[in-house]
């Protein structure tokens, strides 16, 4: 399973470098995205590119009856995306978002974490997450 951060989506939505690379793992594997990061896509791009979010439920939400698996939040997880944010967030050097932190805390033994956040990426990293590096996106 590839679980996608918000950037991934956002790259979608707005056809930015990524998207071929996200929809290759669209078609190609299981992709899964937390109930968090699918909020934090919302906020981004209603926030930065003024666009109205059912406008951005049109693109994303055929994405989730099929192509992509939506991951609640339970308790677990939650405490799991804590400890995570609480052993790795810096204000300064590593400003690991909640959205972040939950992403990270998602995966399972054989998952992987598909972002352009180079925090994310190494964090993952030091958590011996599998992951794929996207372009970055401008949002």
């Amino acid at each position: 399973m590839t679980f996608l951060d918000a950037c991934a989506l956002i790259a979608v939505i707005h056809g930015e470098p990524a998207m071929n690379r996200v929809l290759a793992i669209l078609r190609e594997e299981s992709a899964a995205m937390t109930a968090t990061n699918l909020a934090e896509v919302f906020d981004v791009v209603a926030r930065k590119r003024g666009t109205a979010h059912a406008r951005i439920a049109d693109v994303v939400e055929p994405l989730f009856e099929g192509a992509i698996s939506l991951v609640p939040v339970d308790f677990g997880l939650a405490r799991r995306a804590a400890e995570v944010r609480t052993d790795h967030y810096h204000r300064k050097q590593r400003a690991l978002s909640l959205a972040d932190a939950t992403l990270l805390a998602a995966p399972r033994s054989g998952d992987r974490i598909a972002s352009s956040d180079t925090d994310v990426l190494a964090i993952a990293a030091e958590l011996g997450i599998e992951t794929i590096e996207l372009p970055r996106s401008s949002a």
